[in-house]
C-alpha cells in the first residue's frame, strides 16, 4: 500500500517554478517522453502542491505566460471600461478572431466567439432551422449531457422524434463505424444528429470524417463537439468534413475560462437561426447567431496569448505526449486483476482522456467511492463520470504539465486496488 510519503513525494515532482523560468524553445518535433523539453514546458505552470491534478479535462490551466497576459488586459478593460470597448477593441478583437481562424484552417466568418463550447452547441441545436414534424434527431450514449438534453427539447419543441443508441465499448474502429451505419439506415427519418469528437466521459475518439461522409449519404447534418480534441489533437477542422461545430478555447487551448467558438461553414450559415436578441438586422453575419451580451472582453483578448504558447508546443506535440502519458497507466493497467479500461488500445481512437472502473463495479455511487478513495488513500485527484451505457466510471485526464511520476504514482495506486 503507498503510504503519505511516496504520495507527498510525487506530488513534490509537479513543477511549480517561479515566473523567472525562460520560456521552453518550440518543440514542434519533441519527443513525448522528451524529459528536458516536458519539463521545461511544465515550469511554465504554477501547479498546486497540494494533489497530483489528474482532471485537467473539467477546464485548463493558463500557463504563466497566458495568465500574465490575461491580467493585463483585464487591467486594460477594467481602466479603459466602456470606452475601450466601444471604441477600440474592434480591432483588436478582429485580431484575435483571425488568429483563431488561421490555427483552425477556416476562414475568418465562419467562426464566431461564444462563452463556450457548451453555448456554441446550444446555438447551432437551438438554431438549426431545417427540422420539420415528424422528422428524427438522433445521439448516441456518449455524447456530452447537456447536448442530449437540447435534443429532448427538439423533440418536445419542434415536434421530432427522437432515436438514441448505443457505442460499443470499448469500441473498435470498425466496430464505431458499424453502429453508427446500423443506426443511421435504421432510422431513416433522421435528419440531425450529435457527434462527440472526443467523448469526455470515456475519451474514445470517433472517426469523424468517416462518420461524416456516411451521414451525408444519409442526407443527415451532423452537429459535432470538438471541446475536448481542439489543442489536445492535431488536426484543422476541413480535416473533420462538418459543417456546425462547437469548440472551446479553455480546456486544451489554455484560454480563460469563460471563451468559445462556434464554426459554420460559410454556405451554412442561412440553416442557423438569427438570435431573438438581433432579430431586427437580419444579416449573413454568423456573429449575429450569438448574442452574449457583456461578455469577458479580456478573456477574448487573452485567446492569441494562448494560441502562441499552444502552437510553441506544437499541436502535434501536445497529442504525442498525452497520449504517452495516457498509454503509460492505462496500457499498463489493461487486463490486471479488476480494473476495466473503457477505451479502446488503438491510437487512433485514444487521446490522453481514459477512463476506468472496477469490474463489476457500474455505479455512480461506486465509482465516486473510487475517485474519493483514490485521493483520500494516495492523493490522486479524478472524477466520476456517468452516463455511458455500460455504466459509470471514474476518468483520468493528464495535462501538458503532468509529469512520469504522477502517472507511476497512479499506476502503483491502481495496482494496489487491483
Amino acid at each position: 500500500m503507498l503510504g503519505a510519503a511516496s504520495a507527498a513525494s510525487a506530488v513534490e515532482a509537479q513543477p511549480t517554478s517561479p515566473s523567472s523560468v525562460p520560456l521552453f524553445e518550440a518543440g514542434a518535433d519533441a519527443a513525448p517522453d522528451d524529459q528536458v523539453f516536458w519539463r521545461s514546458v511544465g515550469a511554465q505552470y504554477d501547479v498546486t502542491r497540494e494533489t497530483i491534478q489528474l482532471e485537467n479535462g473539467n477546464w485548463g490551466m493558463m500557463a504563466r505566460p497566458v495568465l500574465e497576459a490575461y491580467k493585463g488586459h483585464l487591467q486594460k478593460v477594467n481602466t479603459d471600461t466602456s470606452f475601450y470597448t466601444r471604441h477600440g477593441i474592434g480591432p483588436d478583437m478582429a485580431r484575435v478572431r483571425a488568429r483563431a481562424a488561421a490555427n483552425l484552417g477556416v476562414e475568418v466568418d465562419e467562426i464566431a466567439f461564444t462563452r463556450g463550447a457548451t453555448e456554441s452547441l446550444m446555438t447551432l441545436i437551438g438554431g438549426y432551422n431545417k427540422l420539420r414534424p415528424g422528422d428524427q434527431v438522433m445521439y448516441a450514449d456518449l455524447d456530452y449531457d447537456s447536448t442530449q438534453e437540447a435534443f429532448h427539447w427538439l423533440k418536445a419543441r419542434r415536434g421530432v422524434d427522437l432515436v438514441t443508441f448505443n457505442l460499443p465499448e470499448p469500441g473498435t474502429h470498425q466496430g464505431i463505424l458499424d453502429a453508427y451505419e446500423q443506426a443511421m439506415s435504421a432510422n431513416p427519418k433522421v435528419r440531425l444528429m450529435l457527434l462527440t469528437h472526443v467523448g469526455h466521459r470515456t475519451g474514445t475518439v470517433m472517426p469523424v470524417a468517416e462518420i461524416m461522409d456516411m451521414a451525408r449519404r444519409h442526407n443527415i447534418d451532423v452537429i459535432v463537439d470538438t471541446a475536448h480534441a481542439w489543442g489536445q489533437l492535431d488536426f484543422k477542422l476541413p480535416d473533420l468534413k462538418a459543417d456546425f461545430v462547437g469548440l472551446t478555447c479553455q480546456k486544451w487551448i489554455g484560454a480563460p475560462i469563460g471563451v468559445g467558438i462556434m464554426y459554420v461553414k460559410r454556405s451554412r450559415v442561412g440553416d442557423i437561426d438569427i438570435n431573438m436578441g438581433n432579430a431586427q438586422v437580419p444579416s449573413d453575419d454568423l456573429n449575429h447567431r450569438v448574442h452574449t451580451g457583456t461578455s469577458n472582453f479580456a478573456g477574448y483578448l487573452s485567446v492569441e496569448q494562448a494560441l502562441d504558447f499552444h502552437e510553441r508546443i506544437g499541436a502535434r506535440a501536445k497529442e504525442r505526449r498525452l497520449r504517452h502519458l495516457r498509454d503509460r497507466w492505462a496500457e499498463q493497467m489493461r487486463g490486471q486483476g479488476r480494473i476495466e479500461i473503457l477505451s479502446p488500445s488503438d491510437p487512433r481512437l485514444t487521446c490522453g482522456i481514459t477512463s476506468f472502473r472496477l469490474k463489476g463495479a457500474t455505479s455512480g455511487a461506486e465509482n465516486r467511492a473510487l475517485a474519493a478513495d483514490l485521493l483520500k488513500r494516495f492523493n490522486i485527484f479524478t472524477v466520476e463520470r456517468a452516463g455511458a451505457a455500460s455504466g459509470s466510471c471514474v476518468r483520468v485526464t493528464p495535462g501538458v504539465f503532468t509529469q512520469e511520476a504522477d502517472i507511476d504514482h497512479l499506476v502503483a495506486a491502481l495496482q494496489t486496488m487491483a
